[in-house]
């Protein structure tokens, strides 16, 4: 019998309220996890996205298999649909997950009573980055054969995002070297231990220690790797200035979006400015865009087979060189940057110079047009949109360390966003047709 809140009336005239009250005794009835959700619940669409991808490569890789020895290694499709919703939840972090996978009905549904760990969840979020490229090659392709995707205007753009490692983790030369020296150390007192320590209890807290100080050690060494390219870039006579992460090496000093300097990573989106459908994605650990134009017009001609008809950006990506290389065959493509404000205040932006190629003259002409303003107006409505999504799923402060980590959060932004998109494609089509 649940326990009933004392409500004395504050006018004693009055009979008491009627209200509803809890009745946490009653007994519910028992139902299949299917009717936890309904039919065109987010979760199902996950799901039936899943079921077409292909993962052959992650059931190859599993040692576990039936009539020999090793325990029933978890579904990889459950793992990816898992990860897909909770990027659109804006979960990021493994052990919110693995609590929602007990408590949350749409998660419950889609592991149909099958127990996951966070240890697991979080390693293979990050740990298949060459079949999330995959995946993202795929996804668009599919809409591009429906006809739902064409790839002639795409729009790109930079998103800085806070990376796991905080300012005062930013050594000099001096420093790293005396931290290094401690860590190495630090890893043979650990290893002598492991080995002399019988007990298997012990052994097990010993070897955690151990890798710990380990990756420590590691990560000290990249940061020195990566001082001198640090260095310079720091003005003559400040490279001895130059600073490094102790806690993720490949952190860069950026400044943000509101003004601020913290570490973060770079990330490109470029996006179909038809469907809003993300194609390329990269992760920078330098701050600026400029000269990004060329690399992203590579890598959808990897993907796709095609460079595209017309690329949109905004001004910090305006390298003349990258015009020329754009424009050039055999990428034909045609740039919409705005023209940088020149020094001098009285001359014309649109005006080409005297040393401008043919090219840089086209494109300042090109971009003091009408025409060419309402297309590049396409790009606020495009990249931006894709780029204030991913911020409102949670890509605002990473949770792992390092480019290649960093990329695999970027990847599954990019395919959680697509499978949204196609769904909304799917439909609109379908009211035309």
């Amino acid at each position: 019998m649940s326990q009933q809140p004392s409500s004395a009336p504050a006018n004693p005239d009055r009979p008491p309220p009627r209200l509803r009250q809890a009745d946490r005794s009653q007994l519910l009835s028992p139902m299949p996890l299917d009717d936890l959700l309904e039919d065109d619940h987010q979760a199902r669409v996950v799901w039936d996205f899943c079921l077409g991808l292909n993962l052959a490569a992650l059931y190859d890789a599993i040692n576990s298999r039936q009539g020999g020895p090793g325990r029933a290694a978890l579904d990889p499709r459950l793992a990816v649909a898992l990860w897909l919703q909770a990027t659109l939840e804006g979960v990021g972090s493994a052990r919110r997950l693995n609590y929602l996978c007990t408590h949350h009905h749409a998660f419950r549904w889609l592991l149909g009573g099958v127990s996951v760990n966070y240890h697991s969840l979080a390693d293979f979020r990050v740990g298949h980055l060459d079949l999330l490229d995959e995946l993202l090659t795929h996804s668009v392709a599919v809409l591009r054969l429906e006809g739902l995707v064409d790839l002639n205007r795409v729009a790109e753009d930079g998103l800085r995002v806070r990376a796991s490692a905080g300012a005062a983790s930013f050594r000099r030369q001096g420093t790293l070297q005396e931290c290094l020296a401690e860590a190495s150390e630090q890893v043979a007192r650990l290893k002598e231990e492991l080995d002399d320590d019988p007990a298997a209890p012990s052994r097990r807290h010993a070897a955690a220690r151990e890798r710990a100080a380990r990756e420590r050690q590691e990560r000290l060494e990249r940061a020195l790797e990566r001082l001198p390219e640090l260095a310079a870039k720091k003005a003559p006579g400040k490279q001895d200035q130059a600073r490094c992460s102790t806690t993720d090496p490949e952190a860069t000093v950026m400044k943000m979006a509101d003004g601020g300097y913290r570490p973060a990573y770079n990330i490109q989106y470029a996006a179909d400015c038809h469907s809003q459908v993300i194609v390329g994605v990269d992760v920078l650990t330098v701050g600026s865009d400029m000269g990004q134009l060329t690399p992203m017009g590579n890598q959808l001609h990897e993907r796709f087979g095609q460079y595209p008809r017309e690329q949109l950006a905004d001004g910090g990506f305006a390298k003349l060189a990258d015009l020329e290389q754009a424009e050039a065959a055999p990428r034909g493509t045609t740039v919409y940057v705005p023209v940088p404000q020149p020094k001098d205040k009285g001359r014309e932006p649109h005006q080409p110079l005297p040393s401008d190629s043919a090219t840089v003259a086209a494109w300042r002409q090109r971009m003091g047009t009408d025409a060419a303003k309402a297309i590049y107006r396409e790009r606020a409505s495009t990249v931006e949109c894709v780029n204030a999504q991913a911020r409102n799923r949670g890509l605002v402060r990473l949770l792992v360390r390092g480019v290649q980590k960093v990329k695999a959060i970027a990847l599954w932004f990019a395919l959680a966003h697509n499978l949204v998109c196609g769904e909304r494609l799917h439909a609109e089509a379908a009211l035309v047709n």
